[in-house]
């Protein structure tokens, strides 16, 4: 019998996932943030809810850094922060 296998004349390209994966920050240029939010856990006995303005800083920071491409600009209502932006534009009062 023939072992070999029938592979087809197209040829697989891969692409990284939409969401859950991004690359390494080589540069650290966000490991404060990243510290500040392994802090948190830590305090907070692993609890990633209590640490939730944390996460937000440290993803802001990655979709800020466009020339390390660490993270494409998304939306943070899309990330699953929209309670804690409202919070913020309730601190900040408006000018008049």
């Amino acid at each position: 019998m023939s072992t070999a296998m029938n592979f087809s004349s197209k040829s697989f390209t891969p692409r990284p996932p939409d969401k859950g994966a991004f690359p390494l920050d080589h540069f650290g240029e966000c490991s404060a943030f990243k510290e500040r939010f392994m802090e948190c856990l830590r305090h907070s006995g692993y609890e990633s809810a209590a640490c939730r303005q944390s996460a937000m800083a440290y993803l802001e920071c990655r979709m800020d850094r466009p020339v390390a491409q660490l993270m494409a600009n998304e939306p943070l209502e899309k990330l699953g922060f929209k309670d804690l932006i409202n919070e913020k534009s309730k601190e900040k009062p408006e000018k008049s």
